[in-house]
């Protein structure tokens, strides 16, 4: 089909005038789809010049961590490609179970359901659980997959206020402790850093006798006293009824998993159309987590780093003037104000070496655009600090600090 006989077709009408990202290319100032041509860790090759990577999720560096390259490298060689079906018929492998039972004792669970992306672990959760008559609770600012996941269910949405807990507690009352409920927050919010507060979730979840879910996506391996995530941070893993998350942040690949009781996990097997319609995890990425896990758990001196560059990077902003709101976590969030300051600030960091991500509307309001940054355990001081530098002589120039 042509561009004359596209014009003729009503649905496409948005598609033509849809002309603000071409605008931004057009200035030099549209900072998504940037292909990667080498990565070293910390330092991405991009347009053919080397930039310090401070918008990653790797938060324990493992993406080139030998023992999880080579657990992957065997399990091409051994399984193939990829599983070519579905977990539900034929695409379940023995890694798959051994992930599983090694994710569910990590993290002080019955049991384990590993999906093939973190967003079809919330989508595979909340729809499989949430049906006609129940209702799921979510803060506002829950990751877009939990919202797409309590879309898809049967069941009625409610979106309370971020961390207004009173919110949610009227909203419970008015509809009752009679009908299936599940409140389901972020563990760490991806966009602001700030942990949520699990204690008071617990208390409000048991009074109205709803199930209570936390997606641990940016808490596994950087908060809990074994990088355990969120509940174990609070020391309150039993009390939180389920853990969802991702392996694309410190476990160095891609998939997502759900754990937490046998009998719930078992029924998620059996009802959960984002697991039984999708293709398997392949094996090579299922072998790399299994391995990031276990590295996880044997190094646990990579969280301290971690922390420890969190800690210098936020210091750092806040001493040049920065607002980086209330973050606790090593994503920090550096608020710049309008849109085209933004971009204009994302624009001279990336070429002056620092690669950040731009955050703007919808996913937040119009004044409150942000370069959100992101730490590794293996960022050096040496890293940081020129980061720093140019976030001062540019922030400075702009007039955001």
């Amino acid at each position: 089909m042509d561009t004359q006989e596209l014009q003729q077709v009503a649905l496409f009408d948005k598609c033509r005038e849809f002309t603000k990202a071409r605008e931004l290319q057009a200035a030099g100032l549209y900072p998504y789809f940037n292909p990667i041509s080498e990565s070293e860790d910390t330092v991405v090759v991009i347009d053919g010049q080397k930039r310090i990577m401070l918008g990653s999720n790797n938060y324990l560096g493992l993406t080139h961590h030998p023992k999880v390259l080579e657990a992957a490298s065997r399990a091409l060689s051994r399984y193939g490609s990829g599983c070519t079906g579905s977990r539900f018929l034929n695409g379940t492998l023995d890694l798959h179970e051994q992930l599983e039972h090694a994710l569910a004792e990590f993290l002080g669970k019955e049991a384990c359901l590993v999906f093939s992306t973190g967003y079809t672990a919330n989508l595979g959760l909340i729809s499989g659980l949430v049906g006609r008559g129940e209702v799921v609770y979510l803060d506002k600012l829950d990751h877009a997959s939990i919202v797409d996941g309590a879309k898809m269910s049967y069941g009625d949405t409610e979106r309370f206020n971020h961390g207004d807990l009173g919110n949610l507690e009227r909203r419970l009352e008015r509809n009752g402790s009679g009908k299936g409920s599940m409140i389901v927050v972020d563990g760490v919010y991806s966009m602001e850093g700030n942990i949520a507060d699990v204690p008071a979730l617990v208390r409000i979840a048991r009074k109205y006798g709803s199930a209570l879910a936390l997606d641990d996506a940016h808490a596994l391996g950087v908060l809990g006293p074994n990088g355990d995530g969120t509940a174990a941070h609070f020391g309150m893993t039993d009390e939180v009824d389920i853990i969802a998350g991702t392996f694309s942040k410190s476990l160095a690949s891609i998939g997502g998993f759900v754990a937490g009781a046998e009998t719930v996990i078992h029924y998620l097997r059996h009802h959960s159309r984002p697991l039984i319609f999708t293709a398997s995890l392949p094996p090579a990425n299922t072998a790399g987590v299994l391995a990031a896990l276990q590295v996880l758990q044997d190094e646990p001196a990579r969280r301290d780093r971690l922390w420890a560059n969190t800690r210098r990077l936020h210091e750092g902003f806040r001493s040049l003037g920065f607002d980086i709101g209330p973050t606790e976590t090593p994503i920090v969030p550096v608020l710049v104000g309008p849109l085209e300051k933004t971009f204009l600030m994302w624009r001279r960091l990336f070429d002056a070496g620092v690669f950040t991500n731009p955050v703007a509307p919808p996913a937040v309001p119009p004044t409150q655009c942000r370069l959100r940054t992101s730490l590794m355990a293996t960022h050096t001081f040496e890293q940081i600090d020129f980061a720093l530098e140019q976030f001062a002589r540019i922030g400075r120039d702009l007039g955001v600090i």
